[in-house]
């Protein structure tokens, strides 16, 4: 228990010297800790493959599995990712709403660090990466705790930033590392409000609404949610089966991929064929229901889905689909089934198009577009700490601005109250 504590110590006294650094070293930094893993790459990838077949061994789903493993592209993306950071403008001193009293007070809100960001996060170790680098380029420390299937990933990525930093004069604490995969230290890092300002899980929702239930330290919660796809009467049929397939298929296990496609109920006839002809190419199980099931006809992956699946989050070649009577209904549906993340209309109606974006609680909300799309890299970020879906501080992918906080700094000419 000491061990984590005395990390978290050090960690918010390096927040302070992070808060202090100029937008040059930051950025010297980034440069310097890319360059090192890209040297580094073939022993990384050797140690992931050995999590890799642990993993498989201990019989982890294989959305855990295609999470915890770098490919080429996943592990140029992350340190491409730092290049692109660094090339950002620094989030940190900006001012706005300056304005001078009647009483010459001189008021101007600062953009600050938070201090220290906590991160629990499970399989991918590409957030190691990606958490350090924001971290630093926003002026934050940051503790974290990966999860035991990447801890050998985790622990030579920490090991590789923090001597980048050391060649940088920075100090290393900076990016702290819980490294142990005891779970009673979760259980402790969520009491440290002391020396943690914010906590962001990333996982599943378990993991995320015990964070939420548990911790001292405020929490930001995200990267979990149903998405949802309609197509409405008005769609361009040809060009939406592209979409559905983009969004389902090009990564499953992502938070952002399609779980329940809506159809309205007057194109379903023409439509279901035409989408199903695609899905078959990647034998995407199709969980239709009601009136579907009949008109999926003889689909090889076809099962009957059940009320339960519209709450589920696949991170699978799994999906739902439903016939709907009109836009109304499918937002109906949205609002009943956690419709928080990403979800998208397919439409030629800008009347429909502005009500579905309008009705949708989801933190990031597509026209004509696939829910692929919600990551800090395709938003112009750079990379992310989390996809919020929460209402407070911070929507969507969460990115440089929303890691940090603002300060009232009053100027004034030795002026008192009277």
């Amino acid at each position: 228990m000491t061990d984590i504590i005395e990390t978290a110590k050090r960690a918010r006294k390096a927040g302070y010297d992070f808060a202090l650094l100029s937008t040059s070293k930051k950025n010297e930094a980034l440069h310097t800790i890319a360059s090192m893993l890209r040297e580094a790459s073939d022993e990384i990838f050797e140690i992931n493959k050995k999590d890799v077949e642990n993993a498989r061994a201990k019989g982890l789903n294989e959305a855990m599995v295609d999470r915890l493993t770098f490919t080429k592209s996943r592990f140029d993306e992350m340190v491409d990712g730092l290049d692109k950071v660094a090339a950002l403008a620094d989030p940190c001193g900006k001012t706005f709403d300056g304005r001078v009293l009647p009483n010459g007070l001189e008021v101007v809100k600062k953009s600050v660090p938070f201090g220290v960001v906590g991160v629990i996060y499970e399989s991918r170790p590409n957030v190691t990466v990606d958490i350090a680098g924001l971290c630093l380029k926003s002026g934050n420390a940051c503790l974290l705790r990966g999860g035991s299937e990447a801890f050998n990933t985790n622990s030579l990525l920490h090991s590789i930033i923090t001597k980048a930093l050391e060649k940088c004069g920075i100090n290393p604490d900076g990016v702290s590392f819980v490294d142990s995969t005891d779970r009673e230290l979760v259980g402790t890092m969520l009491s440290l409000d002391q020396y943690i300002d914010v906590l962001i899980p990333r996982g599943g929702e378990k993991l995320q609404r015990m964070c939420q239930r548990e911790s001292s330290i405020p929490v930001i919660i995200g990267g979990f949610g149903i998405s949802h796809i309609f197509v409405d009467e008005s769609a361009d049929l040809e060009r939406s089966v592209d979409i559905i397939f983009n969004a389902k298929t090009q990564k499953p296990s992502a938070c952002n991929s399609l779980d329940t496609l809506l159809v309205h109920e007057k194109i379903a006839d023409k439509f279901l064929p035409m989408v199903l002809n695609k899905l078959k190419e990647k034998e995407v199980v199709v969980l239709a229901h009601d009136d579907a099931f009949a008109k999926c006809g003889n689909y090889p992956f076809l099962e009957k889905g059940s009320a339960e699946d519209f709450d589920r989050e696949f991170l699978s070649l799994k999906m739902n689909v439903r016939i709907v009577p009109d836009v109304y209904e499918a937002i109906t549906h949205l609002r009943v089934h956690n419709a928080s993340h990403s979800d998208s209309i397919l439409t030629d109606s800008r009347r429909n198009a502005e009500l579905f974006v309008k009705s949708a609680g989801s933190a990031c909300v597509y026209v004509n577009a696939s829910t692929r799309f919600s990551d800090g890299g395709q938003f112009g970020m750079g990379a992310e700490v989390a996809i919020s879906t929460q209402k407070l501080h911070a929507r969507g992918p969460m990115a440089l601005q929303e890691l940090t906080t603002y300060q009232y700094v009053c100027s004034g000419d030795y002026i008192y109250r009277h």
